[in-house]
C-alpha cells in the first residue's frame, strides 16, 4: 500500500500543505439563524503582561477539580485559586521547554508531554523522569497522552509513532511494523470497549490491543484525512476535528459539519472538549464554536465576544461548567456561567394548516345518482339498485356508528340483513361519481 506522509503540526513549524490550508480556511465566522449569540456567560482574559503565564502561546490544558494547568512554550504554570504558580521554579527541565499535552491520570499524577525530555509525571511531590525511555524510544516532541481503562499510558509522539506504557513495560507502534497510517500521532481517545482511537496526518487508526481498523477519506465519511482531535461522548459517538471540518461516526454513519453547511467559524478544527452537559465545545483556525450535536450552535469570535482573535489551538472544560481556550498566539480565556440557549421550533402555520387539513378525511362528492333500495325483510335481505358498476355500502345506526360495510357491491346483489338490529339506518352508497345517502327502516 503506497502511503504517502504528510507532515502536520497545528501549532509550530508547519509544513507547507499545512501554511496553504491557514491561508484558505482562515475567514469570517459564518452566523445563521441556528447560531445563537455568544453574549451570555462571563469571559475573563490572561496574558503574560496581566497574569503568571509564561507565555501568550498555549499549547496544553489539563481541567481539574481543583485549579488550572497549562503548558506553554515556555513551561508549565497553574492557576489555583487566583494565584499563578510556575512549576519550572521546582523542575529546571521545564524552564523555556514546549509543553505539548497534559494528562491528569487516574490517580491524580500529572503527565507532562514535551518536547526535549519526553514525558515527566509529578505526584505533587515527586517529579519522575523517562530519561532512558526518552532516548530508547525516541519520545522527543511527545504530542498526545492518554490513560485506558486498564491503566495503560498511550503516548503519541511527532515523527514518533504510538507508544504504551503499563507501568512496567515500554512498547512502541510505528509506520514500519504496525498497521499504525502514520508515525505523525496527532490525538488520542479511549473508547468504553477500551480500543485506542489514533488521529493522525494520514487518517484514523482504531487499535484493540490485537487488531487495527483503519479510517481514511477513500473508505469512510472523513471530510480530510489530517485529523488532529477526538473526542468520545457518553453515547459513544466518535467526533473528529479535521482540516475539512467537524465529523461524527456513530460505528455507522458518518456525518460531517464545515463552513458550508454550518455556522463552524473554520474548517480547521484544532480541539474539541465534551462537557458534563454533553456539549462539544470546538477550538478552530478562527475562533470558537459550542455544539449540542443536533442542531443548535453559539459561535464566539473576538468580534462578539472577549475571545482572543485568531488561531485557538486547545480547549478544557471542567466539573464547574468553565470552559477554557487557548489561543496560539493571544494568551488564555475563561468562560463562564454559560448558557446554552434553548432550541427554538419556528411553526410555518401554512404549512401546519395544509398538514392537518390533509390529515383530515375527504368529504365524499355528493353522487346525483339513482338509488333505490329493494327491501325483502320477509327473507332477511335487501338489494340495491343505482347507476355505477359496483359501490361501497355502508349502514349507519342512529348513533352514526357504521353497523354494516359491504365492499365492491354489485347492483341488485342480496345482503343479508336478518341479523341487524331493528331500527332507522341512513345508509351511504359510494360510487365512482360520489356519495348517495338514503334513509332505509329496518322493520
Amino acid at each position: 500500500m503506497n502511503r504517502t506522509r504528510v507532515i502536520y503540526n497545528r501549532h509550530s513549524r508547519p509544513a507547507p500543505r499545512l501554511l496553504l490550508a491557514y491561508a484558505l480556511l482562515m475567514g469570517l465566522a459564518w452566523l445563521s439563524p441556528q447560531a445563537a449569540s455568544a453574549q451570555n456567560g462571563f469571559w475573563q482574559v490572561y496574558r503574560a503582561d496581566n497574569s503568571g503565564l509564561g507565555s501568550n502561546s498555549i499549547s496544553a490544558l489539563s481541567a481539574t477539580a481543583d485549579g488550572l494547568w497549562v503548558g506553554t512554550y515556555k513551561g508549565l504554570q497553574r492557576l489555583k485559586n487566583n494565584e499563578w504558580t510556575d512549576y519550572s521554579q521546582f523542575n529546571s527541565k521545564l524552564g523555556g521547554q514546549s509543553i505539548n499535552c497534559l494528562l491528569t491520570d487516574q490517580r491524580g499524577t500529572l503527565w507532562i508531554g514535551t518536547d526535549d525530555y519526553g514525558v515527566i509525571a509529578y505526584d505533587g511531590r515527586n517529579w519522575t523522569e523517562y530519561t532512558t525511555e526518552t532516548r530508547r524510544m525516541r519520545m522527543k516532541f511527545v504530542k498526545e497522552m492518554v490513560q485506558d481503562k486498564d491503566g495503560t499510558y498511550w503516548i503519541g509522539v511527532t515523527l514518533g509513532g504510538l507508544i504504551s506504557y503499563d507501568g512496567y513495560e515500554w512498547e512502541k507502534y510505528a509506520y514500519d511494523d504496525s498497521e499504525l497510517l502514520s508515525d505523525f500521532v496527532l490525538d488520542l481517545a479511549v473508547d468504553k470497549a477500551n480500543r485506542k482511537w489514533v488521529t493522525t496526518n494520514e487518517g484514523v487508526c482504531v487499535y484493540n490491543d490485537r487488531t487495527w481498523a483503519l479510517y481514511t477519506v477513500d473508505n469512510s465519511g472523513l471530510p480530510d484525512n489530517i485529523v488532529p482531535a477526538v473526542a468520545i461522548d457518553a453515547n459513544g459517538v466518535k467526533w473528529f476535528g479535521t482540516l475539512g471540518g467537524l465529523c461524527s461516526y456513530n460505528g455507522t454513519a458518518w456525518q460531517t459539519w464545515n463552513t458550508a453547511n454550518s455556522p463552524l467559524p473554520s474548517n480547521q478544527i484544532n480541539d474539541i472538549a465534551i462537557d458534563h452537559h454533553g456539549l462539544l465545545w470546538i477550538a478552530t483556525g478562527d475562533g470558537a464554536a459550542v455544539f449540542d450535536g443536533i442542531d443548535r450552535w453559539v459561535v464566539f469570535t473576538s468580534r462578539n465576544s472577549q475571545l482572543p482573535a485568531g488561531n485557538i489551538y486547545t480547549v478544557a472544560t471542567d466539573g464547574e461548567g468553565t470552559v477554557w481556550f487557548g489561543s496560539d498566539s493571544k494568551g488564555l480565556a475563561r468562560l463562564t456561567d454559560f448558557r446554552m440557549p434553548a432550541r427554538v421550533t419556528v411553526v410555518d402555520e401554512k404549512k401546519a394548516a395544509d398538514e392537518k387539513k390533509a390529515a383530515e378525511p375527504a368529504t365524499p362528492k355528493v353522487s346525483d345518482e339513482n338509488v333505490l333500495i329493494n327491501a325483502y325483510l320477509s327473507d332477511g335481505y335487501v338489494t340495491i339498485d343505482f347507476e355505477s358498476p359496483e359501490a361501497t355500502v355502508v349502514f349507519y345506526n342512529r348513533k352514526g356508528k357504521a353497523a354494516r360495510t359491504v365492499n365492491n357491491y354489485k347492483k341488485g346483489q342480496r345482503i343479508n340483513v336478518s341479523r341487524m338490529a331493528k331500527g332507522m339506518y341512513q345508509v351511504s352508497i359510494t360510487t365512482v361519481r360520489g356519495e348517495r345517502r338514503v334513509k332505509f327502516n329496518l322493520k
